[in-house]
């Protein structure tokens, strides 16, 4: 019996001034979970926070235990700051004067 032939994904974690991109082998039932694990990004990550743990393929959030196909590119995805719908109200109290 012929063992299957191991698939071949990228992991990146992207950072405001760096990223990491580690190219895996892994084998055929392999999860996101494992290839995160077997790319040590997460001990690079600025928090270093395993327990909130999100990744995407191709910017589409995942299941850490998604099954991962041949040319995946699974990103380990930083938690928000602070809601975007937020922010941009807040950006928006300081570029815009008070009413009189």
């Amino acid at each position: 019996m012929r063992t299957p032939d191991p698939i071949a994904v990228s992991v990146v974690l992207a950072e405001p001034q760096r990223q990491f991109i580690v190219h895996l082998s892994l084998p055929p039932d392999a999860t996101v979970a494992d290839a995160v694990a077997q790319s040590g990004l997460i001990g690079k990550a600025e928090s270093g926070e395993e327990g909130a743990l999100t990744c995407a393929i191709y910017g589409r959030v995942v299941a850490l235990s998604q099954t991962l196909t041949a040319g995946d590119r699974i990103e380990i995805l930083r938690p928000l700051r602070m809601d975007p719908k937020e922010r941009r109200r807040a950006r928006a109290r300081q570029t815009t004067p008070p009413r009189r």
